[in-house]
């Protein structure tokens, strides 16, 4: 396996050690990110939300933890009806009010934008599944569907080493450090595809964005946070749910998902047999998410 190289090479593509042939050098440009709004909530907060597609159901998209509506709309690709992804405080050009905060804020911020669009579905992507919990204690009958996508906690916090991961990236994008970000970022690929050119237009594309938009410190605070301290709470939730985890991801345990899927009423567990979902099962993944919130 040869290594994934940063700083990238002049010409823009990416490059190889070792003998061999090397990927692409050149690459189509990145097609242009979609026009957002930002949205007052009765909270108070200022939320950036992309809205696509028309008629109902409406669903709401939450996103992992330095992500963003670019990280989720895949989810959405093939998802009848009206679909609203939005930014949680302090990611892309959403508000960053004082903090500290907490999974309680980020399902104050889901709440506000499913109750703007009037959303009857919802998908929480880590990050955002851990918030779209939190929401679920509280409102247990807030939503019909719900797909949880590899969520990180339940009632315990994040491992050490993510926590670690997390802050680096925040001071590195703080910092304007190129290379730190990259360092991280490309972390989240899987080794097989770090120098391919779909990885290297990832790795673009998402520093680009984080280092457009920063990320609020006050997220360094969520990595040590648990949405749901008592899950037995959610044995209260009304909606079918489907909860998707996968082995050998150490951000998202699977055991966390097959927790979920146990404790929740009505729901559906489906594991992958590998880390990296978005890249190694995307087709799959997408057509999953559809059917399950499709159906009748």
């Amino acid at each position: 396996m040869r290594d994934f190289r940063w700083p990238p090479p002049p010409d823009g593509g990416p490059r190889t050690y070792g003998p061999g042939p090397s990927g692409p050098r050149t690459g189509r440009p990145a097609l242009p990110e979609p026009e957002t709004d930002i949205v007052t909530t009765a909270h108070g907060v200022a939320l950036e939300q992309l809205i696509t597609g028309a008629g109902e159901p409406t669903t709401v998209f939450a996103h992992g933890l330095a992500h963003g509506i670019a990280t989720t709309r895949p989810l959405g690709s093939g998802v009848a009806g009206r679909k609203v992804f939005f930014q949680f405080r302090g990611h892309g050009r959403s508000a960053a009010p004082d903090g500290p905060w907490d999974y309680p804020d980020l399902a104050r911020d889901l709440r506000a934008v499913a109750d703007l669009s009037g959303a009857s579905r919802a998908v929480g992507m880590s990050l955002g599944a851990g918030a779209l919990a939190r929401l679920l204690v509280d409102s247990p009958q807030r939503f019909d569907r719900v797909v949880l996508f590899l969520p990180a906690v339940l009632d315990t916090a994040r491992p050490v080493s993510a926590r670690h991961r997390f802050a680096e990236l925040v001071t590195a994008v703080n910092d304007g450090d190129v290379s730190g970000v990259a360092e991280v970022i490309a972390a989240e690929t899987p080794v097989q595809v770090r120098n391919t050119p779909g990885a290297w237009a990832y790795l673009r594309t998402r520093i680009d964005q984080l280092l457009r938009d920063g990320l609020a410190t006050e997220l360094v605070d969520l990595a040590t946070a648990v949405p749901v301290p008592d899950p037995a709470a959610l044995a209260a939730v009304t909606a079918r749910v489907l909860v998707i985890g996968c082995v050998g991801d150490d951000l998202h345990p699977v055991e966390t998902a097959e927790r979920y899927a146990a404790v929740l009423p009505d729901a559906t567990l489906h594991v992958y047999d590998r880390p990296g979902v978005l890249w190694n099962h995307r087709t799959d993944l997408r057509q999953r998410v559809s059917d399950f919130l499709n159906a009748p």
